[in-house]
């Protein structure tokens, strides 16, 4: 299965553009925090790139803007072009299909995300799992493998 899930903020405002099957798309990168922390102590900032088409572009390009943070839903496609050079590239997307509002554009107050200038907040907590989340959902279930169909 080819699913992702992203939050993050919009790095930049979507560049929009027609498709040759006269489909809107909306081309944009979204800067997410990775779950854990790095040696220094801080959570790394991954820049996605990611593409919407159709309903789902229209709506992106109309009310989206640099800083904003989404939930995207979608799905991870590999492409290759030659460059002018002639050299072959590689290019990673992520297709989105769906996405929702988290919130709106960040406040003056906070630094914009940019490629090269990156401000989170910083009092995020980051706890350790020590005991079972699932402990009070039920009896433990014994599965012999025996008993699965793969």
């Amino acid at each position: 299965m080819n699913k992702v899930i992203l939050i993050g903020r919009f790095t930049r405002d979507p560049e929009s553009r027609m498709g040759s099957n006269s489909l809107e798309v909306s081309r944009f990168s979204l800067a997410c925090l990775n779950d854990f922390v790095n040696k220094s102590g801080e959570r790394d900032v991954e820049f996605i790139n990611c593409v919407a088409f159709g309903k789902t572009a229209e709506t992106i390009n109309k009310y989206c803007t640099k800083g904003q943070m989404i939930s995207a839903t979608g799905r991870i496609k590999n492409n290759s072009y030659e460059d002018k050079e002639g050299n072959k590239r590689y290019t990673t997307d992520i297709i989105v299909d769906s996405f929702e509002f988290l919130s709106s554009k960040r406040s003056k107050s906070n630094e914009d995300i940019t490629g090269d200038n990156v401000s989170f907040d910083k009092d995020i907590e980051v706890t350790d799992v020590t005991e079972d989340p699932y402990k009070d959902f039920g009896e433990e279930v014994n599965i012999s493998s025996e008993d699965l169909p793969f």
